[in-house]
């Protein structure tokens, strides 16, 4: 047997970085002296905002005795499948555990293990597919942890520049937020708790995602995104957040498909489409989908044996894909009350994917009273 290459141990820090579980330290008093990137997540807050707060203030459980228990500096604390609530997030339920730091009074390592039953990208209807994407929700997990690094380095970076360059950190800190929101609630979503909708402004749900694809790759000019909206159209119900990436995997891939022609185009329209309807399980009645967002290109175009298959987990044309975006627009899609379908233009070599979205005066959103809504055509 070989002996292991010998190399520079990590230090306690790089150690910590790496650990998928949130680990805060306390200093006397239980306010929070230090938190790993997994923390930052967990709370949802930077480290600069974190230090100093007092554990109790930040933090929820369902058994108020807990605080009262790890009072006593000394004696390591474990709780296990407790439920707790962190400020405007979802409830959640973890294991925690709470041990004296060694040769440091008063000073304790505190723990946490997120249990939350989570359903990451599952379809509508179950089966399969919920089962096969069980595995993107451990790597959704695993991607929090350096969302917290980029969003540090963007906030120092933020110091540095002049308020030109300054739009583009914030633009990196807003879309590491919104990445973070997008995987909790990934990895937070069941079919018994839907997600809220609300009205929204799809055209600036579009220039957003626009604004992050430019952002991204300010070295491709070569295709300009066609935008082609009516501007007469009124709000839809769904989500900000998902919008936005929902276009920006559409658009994404359609400039990957005509990358490779000189006269390649993307084209990004909105138009009213009436007649198209959904049967909505959740309120047993048929929701008008009048809206409809195309996103389109003229490349090569899906292979005709994949078409049928596209929207279905691990499929993808990419060598480095993983098969996962197009799942992912299908759900959010569908969390909005919505359908998304995909067609090819053989004739005018076009490929189009089309998203058909309710009106927010059509159905009310999921947190208001679904009684009083029973009237309404």
């Amino acid at each position: 047997m070989s002996e292991p290459a010998r190399g520079a141990i990590p230090d306690a820090s790089r150690q910590l970085g790496s650990l998928s579980h949130a680990v805060i330290l306390l200093e006397p008093g239980q306010s929070i002296a230090s938190a790993n990137p997994a923390a930052e997540q967990f709370f949802g807050q930077s480290l600069r905002r974190l230090v100093g707060k007092r554990l109790g203030n930040i933090l929820t459980l369902s058994d108020a005795r807990f605080f009262e228990r790890i009072a006593d500096v000394e004696t390591p604390v474990s709780a296990r499948e407790i439920v707790v609530r962190i400020k405007d997030r979802a409830t959640r339920r973890i294991d925690i555990n709470v041990a004296p730091v060694a040769d440091c009074p008063g000073w304790q390592v505190l723990t946490i293990h997120d249990n939350t039953p989570t359903e990451a990208l599952g379809d509508d209807s179950g089966g399969a597919d919920n089962a096969a994407l069980r595995g993107p929700e451990i790597m959704a997990h695993e991607i929090k942890n350096p969302l917290a690094g980029i969003r540090g380095a963007a906030q120092l970076l933020a110091r540095r520049v002049d308020d030109r360059d300054r739009a583009l950190t914030d633009l990196i800190t807003s879309e590491v937020d919104r990445i973070a929101t997008l995987i909790d609630r990934m990895q937070h979503l069941s079919r018994r708790t839907p997600p809220v909708v609300e009205p929204c402004n799809l055209h600036e749900a579009a220039r957003r995602a626009i604004d992050v694809l430019k952002a991204g790759d300010l070295a491709n000019t070569a295709h300009r995104i066609e935008e082609e909206f009516d501007p007469s159209l009124p709000a839809v119900l769904g989500s900000s957040d998902g919008l936005v990436q929902v276009m920006i995997n559409l658009l994404s891939n359609a400039r990957e498909a005509c990358s490779d022609q000189d006269t390649g185009r993307v084209v990004i329209r909105t138009r009213f489409a009436s007649g198209l309807q959904l049967h909505a399980a959740e309120s047993g009645r048929s929701v008008r989908l009048p809206v409809e967002l195309r996103v389109s290109d003229n490349g090569p175009g899906v292979p005709a044996a994949m078409r049928e298959h596209i929207f279905e987990p691990f499929v993808t044309t990419k060598k480095a894909g993983q098969g996962l975006g197009l799942p992912l627009v299908r759900k959010l899609v569908r969390d909005m009350n919505g359908r998304i379908s995909h067609e090819r233009d053989e004739a005018g070599g076009w490929t189009h994917f089309r998203i058909h979205l309710p009106l927010a005066r059509e159905i009310k959103p999921r947190t208001a009273d679904k009684n009083k809504d029973r009237g309404r055509a």
